[in-house]
């Protein structure tokens, strides 16, 4: 991508999303601090952890998302918002409700279902925006089949979301668990992973210079991943058929596994040698990624059957390598996006910062890696049943998220 380039897209839609977000994964990492006694012994199905949980979860890594696919979407389909106003009243219809959603989750679980309700309309209505853009493209590509792949999820993971919301105020739709259970799927694997990956093919190259790779392995990802997500879920429902599910995770795996053998090649070709740290930091989440999938495929192949580890191994998926993604990829978007919008038609005309000066990496580095020590930090002490040590962990990760945010901020008033 080049740095002159600039969409038509008005950069209040993505910040908006950006801001908002931001402000949620400060507040859902302050709740887990505040709860870290109830966490150390494994207690997740509380209403502190399920506010906490739909604000990390919809408050930014579905938020920020959000806002950058409306800058990224024109500029790696080459076509334009379909509407952007409709985009503007879609960031406050989905905003209020997942502020709502959440806060009630925590305090009025009964009546959530009216949150979540309005959380609902404002993903529709993003989904729509979204099908309408890519309608404009002219060529489809391998971004395409994987960001329509994780839109379709992102609404089924909603549908079964609003179903649990339902079933906690007024009760009466049976299989609770088999829904949750599609909703984390659809959620993390379908929703997130697919989005990441279709991206991953744009930022990769663009960040590391790369030309001349082959993709070869995006197909038969797609289709893999398309299949385990389907399995998976039939297996969720299919109790009469437990292989079903080894099938779908040996089916995902596969998938990362083709996924981590093009993003190799790509880096393999790549013609910037010393890599950007934050850039860094987002391909060692998929490093993070491709080993979670590994485990969950030997805990299923082995009916290691655990509540509490299958609880931490997907706050582990969540938190290294979809949080990590997004926190890395973000280091790198919003000076990009800032420095486009303020500066790229000033260049010849007066001086104008370069897009490292936009960015202070010395520091990203340092709160990458509090991230990391503060995440093991966090699983060290859950294993040693230590509440004072996931206090500590936990309060380190909540003060490294405010000093992350601070700096993305910063740049912003450049």
């Amino acid at each position: 991508m080049q740095s002159g380039i600039k969409t038509s897209t008005n950069i209040k839609i993505p910040l908006s999303f950006i801001l908002f977000g931001l402000a949620a994964f400060v507040f859902a990492q302050w709740i887990l601090f505040v709860e870290s006694g109830e966490l150390v012994s494994g207690q997740f199905r509380i209403p502190a952890v399920w506010m906490s949980a739909h604000l990390l979860i919809l408050g930014f890594c579905v938020m920020i998302p959000m806002g950058a696919m409306y800058q990224l979407v024109p500029v790696a389909f080459l076509t334009p918002v379909w509407n952007q106003t409709f985009g503007f009243i879609q960031f406050f219809v989905t905003a209020s409700g997942i502020a709502v959603f959440s806060l009630l989750l925590g305090f009025r679980t009964n009546i959530a279902v009216y949150g979540g309700a309005l959380a609902v309309i404002g993903v529709l209505m993003f989904i729509f925006q979204m099908i309408k853009t890519l309608q404009k493209q002219k060529t489809k590509n391998v971004m395409s089949r994987f960001v329509c792949a994780a839109l379709l999820c992102f609404l089924l993971t909603i549908t079964a979301g609003f179903l649990l919301a339902w079933n906690l105020s007024y009760g009466g739709i049976l299989k609770h668990d088999s829904i949750l259970y599609s909703h984390i799927t659809f959620g993390t694997a379908g929703w997130f992973t697919n989005l990441i990956f279709g991206f991953s093919y744009k930022l990769v190259p663009m960040f590391s210079l790369s030309h001349g790779f082959s993709m070869k392995w995006a197909k038969p990802s797609f289709l893999t991943y398309t299949a385990g997500l389907t399995v998976t879920i039939i297996a969720y429902w299919a109790n009469r058929f437990p292989n079903l599910l080894t099938a779908g995770f040996l089916l995902l795996f596969l998938d990362f596994l083709f996924f981590v053998l093009d993003m190799k090649e790509i880096l393999d070709k790549r013609m910037k040698k010393q890599l950007d740290e934050p850039f860094v930091f987002s391909l060692t989440a998929i490093a993070n990624g491709f080993m979670i999938h590994i485990l969950a495929a030997l805990f299923v192949i082995f009916g290691y059957n655990s509540y509490e580890a299958w609880s931490w191994l997907i706050y582990l998926y969540i938190t290294t390598w979809i949080l990590f993604s997004i926190l890395g990829y973000l280091y790198k978007i919003v000076p990009f996006l800032w420095w486009t919008h303020k500066y790229s038609d000033k260049i010849g005309k007066e001086k104008v910062p370069t897009l490292k000066d936009m960015m202070n990496i010395r520091l990203g580095v340092i709160l990458y890696w509090l991230f990391i020590v503060s995440t093991v930090g966090i699983i060290i002490s859950v294993s040693l049943q230590s509440g004072i040590m996931l206090m500590i962990f936990q309060g380190l990760f909540s003060l490294t998220s405010v000093i992350y945010v601070v700096s993305i901020i910063h740049v912003l008033i450049k």
